[in-house]
């Protein structure tokens, strides 16, 4: 009788060595983030396209009780995943802001439309995926200066969006 099990899918070995390597990282629970909003969010890269060689980025994004974050938007680059980790955090799902709770997953294809934001008036946190992992710290950093520093012209900000592949849609 013949074998009909099938050999379950992975991608093409990235990897040529026969040994393995020492290269994993390590960041310590207490590091310092990499980036402070004025509002008290703040952002750790734990994973970025450089540390990854371009498959993903992990951020740790941390709220505090202030209302915060992105209106419906959608990415034609990447996918986006949301985990969250403490609090409330409201995310948008295409069809309606539902309240996500501590082990809720939400998982974001190309083109989805998506957004998040904290509304509970209580400190929450998540971490965020992205696939493959496009240089989403310039992105942070730009939103954190506007923040500082003012907001520019809509033309500016159509193309900062642009640039790092948000395209962002009116509320309903």
């Amino acid at each position: 009788m013949a074998n009909t099990q099938r050999e379950p899918w992975y991608p093409e070995p990235a990897y040529q060595g026969e040994a393995g390597e020492a290269t994993a990282t390590l960041r310590r629970a207490g590091a310092q983030p990499e980036l402070l909003y004025p509002n008290g969010t703040r952002v750790s890269y734990l994973a970025t396209r450089e540390t990854t060689q371009g498959l993903f980025g992990i951020y740790k994004w941390e709220m505090t009780g202030d209302r915060a974050g992105p209106g419906p938007h959608f990415h034609r680059t990447i996918t986006e995943s949301f985990f969250v980790l403490t609090g409330t955090i409201t995310i948008y799902d295409g069809r309606e802001w539902v309240d996500a709770q501590p082990g809720d997953f939400v998982h974001v294809p190309y083109g989805g439309i998506h957004g998040f934001r904290n509304e509970s008036g209580e400190a929450a946190s998540m971490l965020i995926h992205f696939s493959p992992g496009a240089e989403r710290e310039g992105y942070f950093e730009g939103n954190a200066r506007f923040a500082r520093e003012g907001r520019p012209s809509e033309d500016v900000m159509a193309e900062f969006y642009r640039v790092h592949d948000n395209y962002f849609l009116p509320e309903s």
